[in-house]
């Protein structure tokens, strides 16, 4: 089986392919369910090796992980909770062994969609936060569909685009940059995004 360093390294193979298109599509597709390798790492690799077309890129990878997104949320919607309300044998086979999904983190999430439904979504699809975590409980919690839906697709397109935008830009040069400081700042602006709705509407 692959440790994380080798299908880290499997998954930038294919930017030397030309299937690289197609196996970002199935990548963000994958990642929305279960897979633990984020589609960017392939995304940055195709847009450096052509950047004219670093927007088709991210239109792919975001096409792939909002139609994945809806598979998360099929197999929550629809196999995760028994007839007799506990967590079936296919929930407990992700708790065991998809990195980062544990029993824990499924009962704090239940928590953050009762107070923040779109921005749990946006957050997820906008950060490094695992995407898969949350496309799955979103169904398991039955959160309004389009909603979801609305959440999902700005914010993988907004992650992804920008992505784009930062290589078709800057070239090889922003690299570095985007793999050391994305993350971060993508979390410090998604933090002043709720600070700004927190502010609406409790102050206001």
């Amino acid at each position: 089986m692959f440790g994380l360093k080798k299908m880290y390294d499997w998954v930038l193979k294919w930017s030397e392919t030309p299937y690289g298109p197609l196996a970002l599509f199935i990548l963000a597709f994958v990642e929305s369910v279960f897979f633990p390798i984020p589609p960017d790492i392939l995304l940055i690799a195709l847009a450096l090796g052509s950047q004219k077309k670093s927007f088709l890129f991210a239109l792919n990878c975001t096409i792939g992980s909002f139609l994945g997104a809806f598979v998360g949320y099929g197999l929550g919607y629809y196999t995760w909770i028994g007839a007799n309300g506990e967590f079936t044998g296919f929930a407990n086979f992700f708790f065991n062994n998809i990195p980062g999904f544990t029993i824990g983190l499924y009962e704090s999430i239940r928590q953050l969609y009762n107070e923040w439904d779109f921005w749990v979504i946006f957050t997820a699809g906008f950060t490094p936060i695992p995407y898969k975590v949350f496309t799955v409980t979103a169904g398991v919690f039955d959160i309004n569909l389009a909603m979801f839906s609305l959440a999902s697709i700005i914010s993988r397109g907004a992650r992804f685009f920008l992505v784009a935008f930062l290589i078709w830009k800057f070239g090889p040069s922003i690299k570095q940059f985007i793999e050391r400081y994305f993350n971060t700042l993508a979390m410090g602006f998604t933090g002043i995004l709720i600070g700004g709705f927190v502010v609406i509407k409790y102050l206001l």
